[in-house]
């Protein structure tokens, strides 16, 4: 079975000339020289980014969310290729209604009708991996609960490790067949895609990302995320919530409903801003299939996320770097942005600052204080990264997906509202954010944090002092010296404690007195 996909694949790539894209780059001649024989009497008028895709849509699902996840790497590819690979989308037939009751029946060991009192087999949407119906429950309170359960594909885990293992095999031959391999390092692309896909295989795992995200978006009244109901949740089987919205692309529905379009954009970039920066917890799909807008009394017009199966995570350092170089942007500091990437350790310690400042600034500046209708980030992003290979930026894999997400926010944004300035948006978010993260109010957090460390290790000074005291006269200079040790120790430590109390007090006064300075300043 597998030599007979291995052939299809190999067919595939000959149609469409895709083998033309890999031998002609080849460093050896003879390779070269073979790609100018296979393409005797072949011509293409189709550019070599749509005959990519359309190969990628011919080998089906798998290879589509492959290129998809490929899209996001415009770090290594070229932008019409880039260009042509976002434009895939999954457009997935449904599976038989009784094999996603087979599968429900199997997960919970119980009939279809024990489990819901109705369950709608026409599934109201299907994608590669999943798709999902429409159901009722009865919850412990005896009411009735309206529910969407979302099924995987049966199959799925074979399938896609024999793909995976195809697309490994074929990394592999880029990597020696392409002077370009090596930069465009297809191993790691497949390695980053087999991880996103074992994590959307697994159902658990995205009911418990689901869960976060409910928990960090509460009170903020911008978005609604379905509740969970774990009592029927299984690695093949999740039963959420049904949210009652309108796609977020059927713009004039909304705005016929009364909805305020201009301030959706608005919300839109906060709730990614507040995932990034204030949570370090985002959802990394937020493309217009997976956004919804609630039409209901109690949540209107608040935004509705659906499909948790990739978020992306960011430490403390990456949040503090990511936001002081958007602020240094937005104030059009480009020093400070060439500063940052240096103290990150994203570029080579030797790079001249003024040469990378000069860069980012012939980078930028053309697109400050644009409405997003004359402002592409992709196009941003792509000229950055190609500045970045100049001066050998690292690509930090962790953030892959929020470039991905910033992409989707980009296009969001376009189509609610295209005069939107996207920068002014978001500044004063950051500006906040920063405020917060420097003020007395995080010292004291981390202080707070510190207390029970203080407190365990305190207690035992007296333990060890009698210990020492107890021991035999052979070892007594021993014991003096250790002694005397441990009490000037102890004196240190009693000198330690009160100058952290003197500093506290003292650096808190003087961040409450930099907070008004830099108010006075942003003001």
């Amino acid at each position: 079975m597998k030599f007979f996909r291995g052939a299809y694949i190999v067919w595939v790539f000959f149609r469409y000339g895709l083998d033309d894209l890999l031998l002609s780059s080849a460093p050896h001649g003879g390779l070269r020289m073979l790609s100018r024989v296979l393409s005797l009497g072949r011509r293409y008028n189709t550019p070599r980014g749509a005959r990519l895709r359309m190969a990628l849509e011919s080998l089906g699902p798998i290879f589509i969310k492959f290129g998809q996840v490929l899209s996001t790497r415009r770090d290594l590819l070229p932008p019409d290729v880039a260009v042509e690979l976002s434009q895939l989308q999954d457009r997935v037939p449904p599976f038989p209604a009784e094999v996603s009751v087979e599968t429900i029946e199997r997960a919970f060991r119980k009939p279809i009708d024990a489990l819901f009192t109705e369950f709608d087999r026409v599934p109201v949407a299907s994608a590669s991996i999943a798709q999902v119906h429409f159901a009722k429950v009865r919850t412990r309170q005896g009411t009735e609960k309206d529910v969407a359960v979302k099924v995987l594909r049966p199959g799925m885990l074979d399938v896609i490790e024999k793909d995976l293992s195809l697309m490994r095999m074929m990394a592999g031959w880029v990597e020696r067949l392409s002077e370009d391999g090596r930069r465009l390092k297809p191993r790691e692309v497949v390695a980053e895609f087999d991880k996103y896909l074992h994590d959307e295989l697994d159902l658990v795992r995205e009911a418990s990302n689901a869960a976060q995200l409910r928990r960090n978006m509460e009170g903020l009244d911008l978005v609604r995320i379905p509740e969970m109901y774990w009592d029927l949740v299984s690695q093949d089987v999740l039963v959420m919530e049904r949210m009652n919205g309108i796609p977020i692309n059927q713009i004039d529905r909304l705005r016929a409903l009364g909805v305020d379009i201009k301030k959706l954009a608005r919300d839109g970039v906060n709730i990614f801003f507040t995932q990034v920066f204030r949570d370090g917890y985002f959802h990394a799909d937020m493309h217009p299939g997976n956004l919804q807008v609630s039409v209901e009394p109690g949540s209107f017009g608040q935004f509705i996320l659906l499909d948790f199966g990739i978020v992306g995570t960011l430490t403390e350092n990456d949040k503090e770097y990511l936001a002081q170089n958007f602020i240094a942007f937005f104030r059009r500091d480009y020093k400070r942005v060439a500063e940052l990437h240096i103290e990150s350790g994203w570029v080579p310690s030797t790079t001249r600052v003024d040469e990378l400042e000069a860069a980012v600034r012939g980078v930028c500046e053309p697109y400050f204080d644009r409405p997003l209708k004359e402002l592409s980030l992709g196009i941003v992003l792509m000229r950055l990264f190609q500045t970045s290979r100049r001066f050998n930026v690292e690509i930090q894999p962790q953030l892959t997906l929020l470039q991905k997400t910033l992409l989707n926010i980009e296009g969001l944004g376009r189509e609610l509202d295209p005069d939107l300035d996207l920068w002014s948006t978001a500044k004063p978010f950051l500006e906040k954010w920063m405020l917060d993260e420097l003020g007395p109010k995080r010292f004291l957090t981390e202080l707070k944090n510190e207390v029970p460390h203080l407190a365990r290790m305190l207690p035992h000074l007296p333990r060890l002092l009698h210990g020492y005291l107890k021991q035999g006269a052979e070892s007594q200079p021993v014991q003096n010296r250790e002694l005397l040790a441990l009490l000037a120790e102890q004196k240190r430590t009693n000198r330690l404690l009160q100058g952290l109390v003197y500093g506290a007090v003292g650096f808190a006064l003087g961040m409450l007195a930099m907070q008004v300075f830099i108010r006075i300043q942003l003001g």
